[in-house]
């Protein structure tokens, strides 16, 4: 059975792990300053981080929550947002994602939220399944580019 908590600092290292999974462009110390920030009360974003943790407290997933006013896509100005979504990779189809997102969902309706963001890279096609077998629905598409000056 998968139980979804908030973080606490003894979660670091394994938040750590699960984001440079999710996210390896950045280092592990990139993310444990982003970790310790977030621990030490600096809370820009993410606002809200929902572990997944097994009946042994063994981290297996976690969300990272913010509340964005503009998202793609979406109708109002005050939006819930899904900055991360991870689980384990020996965790997985086993409903910990689906989880993760409705504890999220119970959150931004506790902000006041009426709706769920979400974004992936183009190329995820697993994210993208995932997405829409939770009832995400796709809004567009989007490649950003860049100049240097």
């Amino acid at each position: 059975m998968t139980r979804i908590r908030s973080v606490t600092a003894a979660d670091a290292d394994a938040w750590g792990r699960m984001r440079l999974a999710l996210w390896p462009e950045g280092s592990f110390s990139d993310h444990q300053v982003a970790i310790e920030q977030y621990l030490a009360g600096h809370r820009h974003e993410p606002q809200e981080v929902l572990l997944a943790v097994t009946e042994a407290n063994v981290p297996v997933g976690v969300a990272e929550l913010s509340i964005r006013n503009i998202v793609d896509g979406c109708r109002t100005d005050r939006v819930a947002y899904l900055e991360g979504w991870y689980v384990t990779p020996d965790a997985r189809r086993q409903g910990v994602g689906r989880a993760l997102v409705e504890a999220a969902e119970t959150w931004a309706i506790n902000q006041g939220c009426v709706e769920l963001g979400s974004d992936t890279s183009i190329e995820n096609v697993v994210s993208h399944s995932a997405h829409r077998a939770l009832g995400f629905v796709e809004t567009g598409q989007l490649r950003a580019f860049r100049k240097d000056l």
